[in-house]
């Protein structure tokens, strides 16, 4: 459960932090944005349901994704982690349109900062309280 969570909060973090610094992120509410019904209307709540997509994501379908593409990992040295995280991001990307993420290095700087966070907040929660 802490894993899911320190992945949902450096998601939502992330996005927040890639909007706010990363040259061709845009979040941006439209008047008639909703999720399954729900209005969204601040930024806030969009970097939540971001967060919790994107951490869904990668608690679920990172791990299939990264056993099938083991052989390229090793060749790779682990570098195409990075693309399966890109991947991800564009994934959501299509899916919102509140969210705009132009194709290769706003894509790679967002995936890196994703990265560097989800370090950051797992070493925290994985402290004993």
């Amino acid at each position: 459960m802490k894993k899911l969570l320190s992945y949902i909060i450096a998601a939502a973090l992330g996005f927040w932090v890639a909007d706010m610094f990363v040259l061709g992120v845009e979040i941006t509410i439209f008047p008639n944005s909703s999720f399954f019904g729900i209005p969204l209307t601040a930024v806030w709540h969009l970097l939540l349901v971001l967060g919790i997509i994107l951490g869904l994501l990668n608690y679920f379908v990172k791990p299939i994704l990264s056993a099938l593409t083991l052989p390229l990992r090793i060749i790779t040295l682990g570098l195409f982690d990075l693309i399966i995280n890109m991947a991800l991001i564009w994934i959501i990307d299509i899916m919102f349109e509140e969210l705009s993420v132009p194709f290769l290095l706003p894509l790679l700087y967002t995936s890196l900062i994703i990265f560097a966070l989800n370090m950051i907040v797992s070493s925290v929660f994985g402290k004993k309280w």
